[in-house]
């Protein structure tokens, strides 16, 4: 169709960054949580564990621990169900570990399980959305837990032990309900209000698909929020007000200053209550916006009831569309199982101990296309040879005692967490430390046998997990492109619909409002990913810039209930 069409070329290499992979990030607004989360859920058990003089079930209950680091983005009632889930999927793939590991010592057969197991996890992860930090975790705890000795009859009880850990890490993850219950949504909503801020003070193709996309979130936030507060009222406000901020940018209505700026829209006034939002206090009330935004958007209880359960159903019918045939993220999987199988092997033939670290780096290379692939595998490799000489300089003191190692791992896990959300080579220089110093709980290796063997599968691990990326192609990334451009445009013309019809009620617009910055966020981000993976047809570049901007064109509409086809003004931004 017309909507879609695709000049076909010669399938493209585009070309991979060395610059900037390696450069730090500003930390996550709440990288705190995560690192105090697990190191929380992990020494309780820890301690627990050595009062008992049993430190070498330490691997289990770190299976269960581990599982704080999942949710802490969502709200309390959408975090309760996800970090659950994320329990019983650990759990249930370290059964199939400890089966595994009783029934075979065949190390062919214990690299292919955990092949299948890494690629299984990366399908469920990418499909359910689950993350950070997805699905590495599970497949580092599975692969361990493989080439661990095991009989049948312990098996069990070491699963009791990681679903009591888990348990535990559930209270740790929820527990902050009780005192601050509307804090994701208030950070959710604090992010659009700066977006909407930073697009209003520049506007531009990025700062306004970082502003759709923050909003977007923001909406998803508070749908998946459950009953209704006052508090959550002002925030649905400020969201609305945030949107309408977006909207007047794309189509101004009075008009702009002689810097560019939106008549009326004050980036300072948005970041203000950004500031306001995120902080303890009361939630800042702006001014009731034109255009009657209760009755677009609604906020009653009976209004926000209706959209917590069709948000429901949607989150399950897209993540059945995600394992369907056909779904862009099955050829990842497929990246998955062959590159950490092939790097299993090669670890394996080459003669190193524990061939499983070359099967978890070659999990975390893959990323959503080729270009990032590159990027992580470089960082993976970067962090890891710092890692294991961080480990030689610490694991004298680790070997002091019990509690010494205990320690030790500890503050490795937190700065884990504190340093990874700069850059993942970052992190890695504490989670290599951290992995190799867990394996002392069970017995004491040669440190010189430990550092030579992970260098070596990092070094395989990177290299094939990357040959393997750039020789599986993805050849769906365009299609996805194509199928996201379809659904932008049934997005709009079903907007455009309702705007047309004064009978249309305000629940209906905002749906479809909702929908259309879904898919025209979705539709960006296709197109991000396709552009970085080789092999691939020429994008449909022309298109999605028409649809994106016929889409915000029709989003400012809803917004200001006018019409699509009235041009905007000759002043306005397109």
């Amino acid at each position: 169709m017309s909507d879609t069409a695709v000049r076909p070329r010669k399938p493209s290499v585009r070309r991979l960054p060395v610059t900037g992979t390696l450069r730090l990030n500003s930390p996550a607004e709440i990288w705190f949580k995560p690192a105090l989360s697990v190191v929380v859920a992990s020494a309780v058990p820890n301690l627990l564990l050595y009062s008992m003089g049993r430190l070498d079930l330490v691997m289990y209950t770190m299976a269960g621990s581990l599982c704080a680091l999942y949710g802490h983005n969502l709200p309390y009632a959408r975090r309760a169900h996800t970090v659950a889930r994320v329990i019983l999927g650990m759990v249930a793939g370290l059964a199939v570990a400890l089966l595994t590991a009783s029934a075979t010592d065949s190390t062919a057969v214990l690299i292919a399980v955990g092949a299948l197991l890494a690629a299984l996890q990366k399908t469920f992860c990418d499909a359910s959305r689950i993350g950070p930090p997805g699905n590495l975790i599970f497949t580092f705890v599975t692969s361990a837990a493989l080439f661990a000795p095991q009989a049948t009859g312990q098996i069990p009880g070491h699963l009791a032990l990681a679903l009591a850990a888990g348990a535990f890490s559930w209270l740790v993850t929820v527990g902050p309900a009780l005192w601050r219950r509307e804090g994701p949504e208030r950070r959710a909503t604090a992010r659009a209000l700066d977006a909407a801020a930073a697009y209003t003070a520049a506007p531009g193709p990025r700062t306004r698909h970082a502003a759709a996309t923050a909003v977007h979130a923001a909406w998803q936030s508070l749908l998946a929020a459950g009953r209704p507060t006052p508090v959550r009222q002002e925030l649905e406000r400020l969201v609305v007000h945030a949107e309408r901020t977006l909207a007047e940018t794309e189509w101004p209505l009075a008009g702009t200053t002689a810097d560019g700026r939106v008549r009326g829209a004050d980036p300072g006034q948005l970041s203000a209550w950004a500031a306001v939002t995120r902080a303890r206090g009361p939630v800042p009330s702006p001014p009731c916006t034109p255009g009657a935004v209760e009755h677009l958007f609604g906020i009653d209880a009976e209004r926000a009831g209706q959209r917590i359960r069709r948000g429901r159903r949607e989150a399950r019918r897209a993540l059945l569309r995600a394992l369907a045939p056909g779904s862009p993220v099955l050829p990842v999987a497929l990246r998955t199982l062959i590159g950490c199988a092939l790097a299993g092997y090669v670890s394996s033939a080459l003669g190193v101990g524990h061939p499983y670290w070359a099967v978890v780096t070659a999990a975390s290379v893959y990323q959503p296309n080729v270009t990032l692939s590159w990027s992580r595998a470089v960082q993976r490799t970067v962090g890891n040879l710092v890692g294991v000489v961080v480990f030689a300089a610490v694991v004298p003191v680790a070997r002091i005692g019990p509690l010494a190692l205990i320690l030790c791992v500890l503050f490795f896990n937190f700065a884990a967490e504190a340093l990874i959300t700069r850059n993942y080579w970052l992190g890695s220089i504490a989670v290599t430390p951290m992995a190799l110093l867990i394996m002392e709980f069970a017995d004491t290796h040669p440190a010189g046998g430990l550092i030579g063997d992970r260098a070596l599968d990092t070094l395989v691990g990177a290299a094939v997990g990357l040959l393997v990326a750039i020789a599986v192609p993805n050849r769906r990334a365009t299609g996805h492109v194509e199928r996201a451009l379809i659904t932008t445009v049934e997005a709009r013309v079903r907007a455009e619909e309702l705007i047309a019809d004064p009978a249309a009620d305000g629940l209906a617009l905002g749906l479809a409002r909702r929908r259309l910055t879904s898919s025209l966020v979705e539709l960006r981000n296709a197109g991000d990913i396709a552009a970085g993976e080789w092999w691939q047809r020429a994008l449909p570049e022309e298109e999605m810039l028409a649809a994106e901007h016929a889409g915000h064109r029709t989003l400012a509409a809803t917004a200001q209930r006018r019409g699509p086809n009235i041009p905007p003004p000759a002043n306005g931004a397109v």
